[in-house]
């Protein structure tokens, strides 16, 4: 028997919010850790790990990064992934080459790097000082901290640590193996992550997260279309109140192991229960929207509103800031009664406690 959109609901919440674990073996099940700079009142990565990882602090992914194996990278968006998923996107190939200058200041930073190990942008740009451009939002950056950006992108650079959130540079480690693997399988393993990361998916949003892989491996984008055919023929799948949803091979949404608890959450404008838009509503019959680039006058529901699971139901929202170690919030509910729940606010409790916590000083590096 096909899944009914509420046993859908169920297994989304609950296969995504598994048991929580190491920080290692979180972000092997998650695949990738969507990344975000914004810190209200932490970064959208700590906030997604906060749930997933024992004793989990605000920052602990920053200080534990360079003894991991992860990589920093773009994959359907900007964040963190296990090395073995980062291997399946390069070598990365563009068709537009280098200019002869361009690859010139290249081969001289590359030199740069090697001799130091590891560089920080801003003793690139005091090295070469070739000013500044536009970067992509249309402010001013450094021209090396650009090319190390791009640099990074093609493949030549990793980012070995961060320091103050500022990436820091090294050249690129050689594969531990060699991946034998045609394009077309690389492909397939690339969208496996991403089914497992967000599923269920509606079939719109299987094809958009396909489409986004051209960030992953612009050498493949003229494959997308024959990689997503084969996912929608090999993935579980079933027409749900008029919309095809697909999930993982080996996976039952109808089993009784996809059950929600009963806790309180804060998640991250980015958690994988939240990220899809269009399956928010569906399963949750209210639209959430990431505000903290809407002008403050037409913001519905704060600069960065934490949606706010209770079990299975979304019942609202929550703004949180930390002021001289003390956490504010100011929620806001879909339905005013929740918050008289007697249930709901021991729970509510308990996850503030828990936030508080995870805002609180972590061990030393």
């Amino acid at each position: 028997m096909k899944p009914k959109l509420e046993e859908l609901r169920r297994y989304a919440i609950a296969r995504s919010l598994f048991g929580p674990t190491t920080l290692s073996r979180a972000i092997t099940k998650l695949g990738f850790v969507q990344a975000d700079p914004i810190r209200a009142p932490a970064r959208a990565q700590d906030l997604t790990l906060r749930h997933r990882v024992l004793d989990y602090r605000a920052g602990d992914l920053e200080r534990r990064y360079p003894r991991l194996e992860l990589e920093e990278d773009f994959f359907v968006n900007y964040g963190f992934l296990p090395r073995a998923h980062h291997a399946l996107m390069h070598p990365r190939e563009l068709a537009r080459p280098f200019s002869a200058a361009r690859a010139k200041e290249t081969a001289e930073l590359l030199e740069f790097v090697r001799e130091r190990g590891t560089v920080h942008p801003r003793e690139v740009a005091a090295h070469f000082a070739r000013g500044r451009v536009k970067n992509w939002f249309g402010g001013n950056t450094h021209a090396t901290t650009a090319l190390l950006d791009e640099m990074h992108y093609r493949g030549l650079l990793r980012v070995a640590r961060r320091d103050g959130g500022t990436r820091v540079y090294a050249l690129r480690r050689g594969e531990t193996e060699p991946l034998l693997l045609s394009p077309a399988e690389r492909l397939d393993a690339l969208i496996e992550v991403v089914v497992r990361k967000y599923a269920p998916l509606p079939a719109a949003t299987l094809t958009h997260l396909t489409y986004h892989l051209r960030s992953a491996a612009p050498q493949w984008s003229g494959e997308r279309a024959a990689a997503l055919a084969r996912a929608r023929e090999r993935l579980p799948s079933a027409r749900i109140e008029g919309t095809m949803w697909y999930w993982p091979a080996g996976e039952s949404p109808r089993s009784r192991r996809f059950a929600p608890d009963a806790e309180v959450r804060l998640l991250a404008p980015f958690d994988p229960i939240v990220w899809d838009r269009r399956r928010f509503e569906a399963f949750f019959g209210w639209g959430y929207r990431f505000e903290a680039y809407t002008p403050a006058a037409k913001r519905l529901r704060g600069y960065y509103a934490l949606p706010l699971l209770w079990g299975e139901r979304m019942v609202g929202w929550g703004n949180l800031t930390l002021k001289r170690g003390k956490l504010e919030s100011s929620l806001g509910f879909i339905e005013r009664r929740v918050a008289r729940d007697v249930a709901f606010k021991r729970a509510l409790e308990a996850e503030l406690e828990r936030m508080c916590r995870f805002l609180g000083p972590g061990p030393a590096s």
